[in-house]
């Protein structure tokens, strides 16, 4: 990052922690993350506001309020490896990539999930993997997983999911409640589950299939 967008990130980062608490670690991967570079070309100078922006095929990046918020519900400190339903432009599972070693990011529409891995690439973060899939089906071939993210809203949590989460592990979910959308915290213990309700929120749907 230039020292013009460190400054920019690292001002983003308070902004957001003025409004939600976070921890040093969330604070510290919201600073060290460049969002512009997820950013349609349009919207660069809307990158650092805390709003969120289309992205095309009817989908948004996530406000890096919400972002950060996500990411301190997950209570990252101590977990290893990380599943994200829905990657989007990759700007969670970017700064998802500064709090776990191991970031598993799935995504439905093929086009994003290209752009995706270019900036990736581009920012040299080597510890994000991608699939494309339907996120619903999980990514068996590497789990179990520590924690879970929805970056879609839900209806019901698919039960291979939560067989994917390991013991004592946490998932997070935005789930559709009536009317509402619902920020939704799993946490696994045994074959129980405990289950918190965070705030209400606004997220595009978890849609079935892959697009092409």
């Amino acid at each position: 990052m230039d020292k013009i967008t460190a400054i920019k990130a690292k001002k983003l980062a308070e902004q957001c922690h003025k409004v939600f608490p976070l921890s040093k670690a969330v604070q510290d991967a919201i600073a060290n993350t460049n969002r512009e570079m997820f950013v349609p070309n349009g919207f660069k100078h809307n990158a650092y506001k805390l709003d969120a922006l289309p992205l095309g095929s009817a989908q948004y990046i996530s406000s890096p309020l919400t972002v950060a918020k996500m990411s301190e519900y997950l209570k990252p400190d101590g977990a290893d490896r990380v599943l994200e339903v829905g990657c989007g432009s990759g700007y969670q599972a970017a700064v998802l990539s500064h709090l776990f070693r191991g970031v598993f990011s799935i995504e439905r529409i093929e086009s994003l999930i290209l752009e995706a891995k270019k900036r990736f690439r581009a920012l040299n973060i080597h510890n994000v993997h991608t699939r494309l899939d339907d996120g619903q089906n999980g990514w068996i071939q590497y789990a179990s997983y520590d924690r879970i993210l929805f970056s879609a809203t839900a209806k019901e949590i698919p039960e291979k999911l939560f067989e994917q989460l390991s013991d004592g592990g946490i998932l997070v979910a935005p789930l559709q409640v009536g009317q509402k959308q619902i920020i939704t915290r799993f946490t696994k213990r045994g074959s129980s589950f405990y289950k918190e309700e965070l705030e209400e929120c606004s997220f595009v749907p978890i849609l079935d299939g892959i697009e092409k």
